[in-house]
């Protein structure tokens, strides 16, 4: 006798908050999940970029803007308004490298999937990746064909995903050495892939977030009702691509159904702008940052190691 398959769970939304960090050092312009990926340890897996930790770490003659970390949480990387990209060792908090090369302050950082080299975007509308194992003091690739500040930069294991205040979303295939362009006719604050790999998300100035097909670059979706209209802000999807999730300048968090469009949640987080979020790869808990303070979310039903949040 055959049994018929279980219903999928429902997604869950994170709306209860588990912790909140007040860092103390002025405005949190980051939050990421660090490189471990353990299952069932999301609420207690994270740290704040370093950028923001009680401590801080010199390195940057001015205000860090993005920071990232390798997939073995060996390394970070930063980028600031010093024009510089800085390499640091985990384990000790020094430096390691510092790269020097951009002629504006760099807005966006990201490693590549084995955590050897660097991708930065900048305001002076160029993108620059650094070899972390190099001694040489220039990039060893340079992709400069936007035509205004680079405000966001994904990758995937062949692929670079770029939003620009010029309105485009580029994605270069390094397999193929092929770049395809959509232009969304707004500054983009934020891009991202898709879990699946099969979509992009591009939010953008006008409030407005889209989705396209990676492919084709056919408009998929529209989600509106968040305000973006001066800040560069953080966009992603949930774990399972059932939601759209973007910040907004009026201090929630907000949630589309991914195929209806419609609102799920917005999501309270502060007064200020929520500049900042990320989203855990396999679970329903979410990171934001706001002010001074960074706070973390799961759903309803989560309960924390030992029973208490």
């Amino acid at each position: 006798m055959a049994f018929p398959e279980p219903k999928p769970r429902a997604p869950e939304l994170p709306r209860t908050r588990l912790k909140t960090l007040d860092c103390g050092q002025g405005a949190v312009r980051a939050v990421r999940f660090n490189g471990e990926r353990r299952q069932g340890r999301s609420g207690s897996s994270f740290r704040p970029p370093r950028s923001a930790a009680p401590q801080p770490l010199g390195g940057h003659g001015y205000e860090v803007l993005d920071a990232a970390g390798s997939f073995d949480n060996s390394n970070l990387c930063s980028g600031g308004g010093d024009k510089a990209v800085v390499l640091w060792d985990v384990a000790s908090g020094q430096v390691v490298r510092k790269f020097r090369g951009h002629a504006g302050k760099v807005n966006t950082v990201q490693f590549n999937e084995e955590g050897t080299v660097i991708l930065s975007g900048s305001i002076d509308s160029s993108i620059r990746c650094w070899d972390c194992r190099s001694r040489k003091p220039e990039p060893v690739q340079t992709l400069d064909e936007a035509r205004d500040g680079i405000s966001s930069v994904k990758v995937s294991d062949h692929e670079v995903l770029a939003g620009s205040v010029d309105g485009r979303v580029r994605r270069y295939d390094l397999r193929m050495g092929q770049l395809f362009s959509d232009y969304v006719g707004s500054p983009i604050t934020c891009t991202c892939f898709s879990r699946d790999g099969q979509c992009t998300l591009v939010s953008s100035l006008d409030s407005t977030l889209r989705l396209l097909d990676k492919d084709t670059g056919e408009l998929l979706g529209e989600y509106t009702g968040h305000k973006n209209q001066q800040y560069k802000l953080d966009c992603c999807l949930s774990e399972r691509d059932t939601h759209v999730v973007s910040c907004s300048e009026d201090g929630k968090v907000y949630f589309w159904d991914l195929v209806e469009g419609a609102l799920a949640l917005a999501l309270p987080v502060g007064p200020s702008v929520v500049q900042s979020l990320a989203y855990h790869p396999t679970e329903p808990c979410l990171l934001t940052a706001t002010g001074g303070s960074i706070q973390c979310w799961r759903e309803e039903a989560y309960e924390a190691e030992g029973g208490t949040g």
